[in-house]
C-alpha cells in the first residue's frame, strides 16, 4: 500500500492532519481576509450614509422625532428652495465620499495584504522598504499633483466655494461650474471656461456666500439741496421695499449715508443694503433705476449734467463783418465773469 505521508509528516488520508493544517495558517489567512472585508464594508456604508446626509442637507445626529419632517410637504419645499445650494452640496458630498472610499480601500487592502504575506512566511521588510522608496520618489516627481489634490480636498472640506458661486480667484472672475480635487472650472463673464489647478489658487473671494451688500453711489451737483436729495433717495428705497419680489432679497432696511465726498463739482451720497447672497447686483440695478426716476421727477441734476461746453471751429470772421452766430455760454459760468465783447455790443445802434 503506497504511503500518503509527506516529508514533513503530513498524512493526506488522515482527517485529523487536515484539520490541524486548516486551523493553522489557512484559518488565520481566512480570518484576516474576512475581518478586512467586513471592516471595509462597514467603512463604505458609514461613508455612504454620511455623504447622503450631507447631500440632502440633513444632520446625521437628527433625533427620531424629527426624521419625519423632511418627508412632509413643507420639508420637501424647504429642501428644494435653493437648487444651486443643493447641487453644490451634492457635488461636495460626492467628491468627499469618493476620496474617503478610495482611502479606505487603499488602507484596508494594504493592511490585509501585508498581514496575509506575514502569515504565509514572506518577509515583508523588503516590501516596506521598496514602498517607502517608491513613495518618496512619487512624492518628489508628482509634488504638484499632490499639492493640487490636497488643496482641493481642503477647499471642499472647508466649503470655500461651490457650484454656482461667483468668485474672484485673482486673474479669473466668474461663476464656478465644477469643483474637483485637481481642478476648478470657472466660467467668466465673457463665456470663457477656465480650468484652474487647485494648488495654484492662493486667494479666493466668494461674492455669493452667506450674504452680500448692494451699494449705490449718487453724485449730485454741489448746489443741490442735500435734504431734498435724501428725501428722493428715501422714496426710491420705499419703492424697492414695496416690490414683492425684490423685497424678499433684503435682509436689512437700506441705509442712506451722508455726504461721503465733497468737491467743487459734486456731492457723493451712498445707499447701502444687506441682501441675500448673489442678489446684490439685481438689487443695485433696481435701486439705481428708482433713484434715477425720482431724481428726474424732482428736477435734481446729477453732477456734471448741468455743464454744456460748445466749441466753435468756424474760421475767424473779419472785424467789419458780424459773426455768423454767437458762441453759446455754459450755464455754469460765474456771474462775475466778464461777458464776451459780442454780447456787450449786441443791440447797440450801428
Amino acid at each position: 500500500m503506497p504511503t500518503t505521508l509527506t516529508p514533513d509528516g503530513f498524512d493526506w488520508s488522515d482527517p485529523d492532519d487536515w484539520l490541524a493544517w486548516f486551523v493553522g495558517v489557512p484559518l488565520r489567512v481566512l480570518i484576516i481576509v474576512l475581518v478586512g472585508t467586513i471592516t471595509l464594508a462597514v467603512l463604505r456604508r458609514l461613508i455612504r450614509q454620511v455623504t447622503e446626509h450631507i447631500a440632502e442637507g440633513s444632520s446625521v445626529l437628527t433625533s427620531s422625532r424629527l426624521k419625519g419632517i423632511g418627508k412632509t410637504e413643507v420639508g420637501a419645499a424647504l429642501l428644494k428652495a435653493n437648487p444651486l445650494a443643493n447641487a453644490r452640496r451634492g457635488q461636495r458630498a460626492r467628491t468627499i465620499g469618493s476620496v474617503l472610499r478610495s482611502t479606505a480601500n487603499i488602507l484596508v487592502g494594504a493592511t490585509v495584504a501585508l498581514l496575509v504575506l506575514t502569515e504565509v512566511g514572506v518577509n515583508i521588510g523588503p516590501f516596506l522598504a521598496s514602498a517607502g522608496i517608491a513613495g518618496v520618489a512619487l512624492g518628489f516627481g508628482a509634488q504638484s499633483l499632490v499639492k493640487d489634490f490636497l488643496s482641493g480636498t481642503f477647499m471642499l472640506l472647508e466649503d470655500q466655494y461651490g457650484v454656482g458661486d461667483t468668485v474672484d480667484l485673482g486673474e479669473v472672475v466668474g461663476t464656478v461650474e465644477e469643483v474637483a480635487l485637481r481642478v476648478t472650472k470657472v466660467r467668466s463673464i465673457d463665456g470663457t471656461l477656465w480650468y484652474i489647478r487647485n494648488g495654484e489658487i492662493l486667494r479666493t473671494g466668494n461674492m455669493t456666500q452667506e450674504w452680500a451688500r448692494a451699494s449705490v453711489d449718487v453724485r449730485v451737483a454741489y448746489h443741490a439741496d442735500v435734504d431734498q436729495v435724501r428725501e428722493v433717495l428715501r422714496q426710491a428705497i420705499d419703492e424697492l421695499e414695496a416690490d414683492q419680489v425684490l423685497s424678499t432679497y433684503l435682509l436689512e432696511t437700506p441705509e442712506i449715508f451722508g455726504i461721503e465726498t465733497m468737491s467743487a463739482e459734486a456731492l457723493l451720497l451712498t445707499v447701502r443694503v444687506k441682501t441675500r447672497a448673489g442678489m446684490q447686483w439685481e438689487v443695485s440695478r433696481a435701486l439705481r433705476a428708482g433713484v434715477r426716476t425720482h431724481l428726474a421727477a424732482a428736477g435734481i441734476p446729477l453732477a456734471g449734467a448741468q455743464q454744456i461746453v460748445v466749441l466753435d471751429h468756424s474760421p475767424a470772421a473779419s472785424p467789419e463783418d458780424p459773426p455768423a452766430h454767437a458762441p453759446e455760454v455754459a450755464p455754469a459760468a460765474s456771474p462775475t465773469e466778464k461777458r464776451p465783447q459780442a454780447q456787450e455790443n449786441k443791440g447797440s445802434p450801428a
